[in-house]
């Protein structure tokens, strides 16, 4: 197992973190190697502001000397069936020279105790295959379920 960086800081981001958030898209976009979907058609300030402000979605930016390194985005699922959530790890990411220096173990530790605090249950997370490098970490840290997933287009 990596080592943590001690440089690297894993950070929640708040509505006044609107420039790392955008940082952290333009991350995503080069570590996915989809730089269009990342940054070609961002939202504008204000929307940005609301969802990082929001009880429904969680982002956090790894930090270091205040460049973004890696990050990931999350969404709190309230359930109905009990009192409680579960949230979704939709994307994690830490940038290509940065790897392999326990830099998403530490973002998933930190998404851990923001979903903790929140009242989340379980925090749970898609890993395509073929996805090595994802699938060995989430293995390490937590128990592997294998399911089906459909995307539904909407009319």
């Amino acid at each position: 197992m990596a080592i943590p960086d001690p440089e690297t800081i894993p950070r929640p981001l708040g509505p006044s973190d609107i420039g790392l958030m955008r940082d952290m898209l333009r991350m995503f976009g080069r570590a996915f190697e989809d730089v269009p979907t990342y940054t070609a058609a961002q939202p504008d300030d204000a929307y940005l502001a609301r969802l990082l402000d929001s009880d429904t979605f969680i982002a956090v930016a790894a930090l270091q000397g205040g460049v973004v390194v890696g990050g990931l985005a999350a969404y709190v699922l309230p359930k109905f069936e009990r009192a409680r959530s579960e949230v979704y790890l939709y994307d994690l990411a830490v940038a290509e020279t940065h790897r392999r220096r326990g830099i998403a173990t530490a973002l998933i530790a930190e998404l851990r105790r923001i979903a903790a605090a929140r009242g989340a249950w379980v925090v749970f997370v898609q890993a395509d295959y073929g996805d090595d490098p994802a699938v060995a970490l989430y293995t390490k840290l937590g128990t592997r379920e294998d399911v089906m997933h459909f995307d539904i287009e909407v009319e």
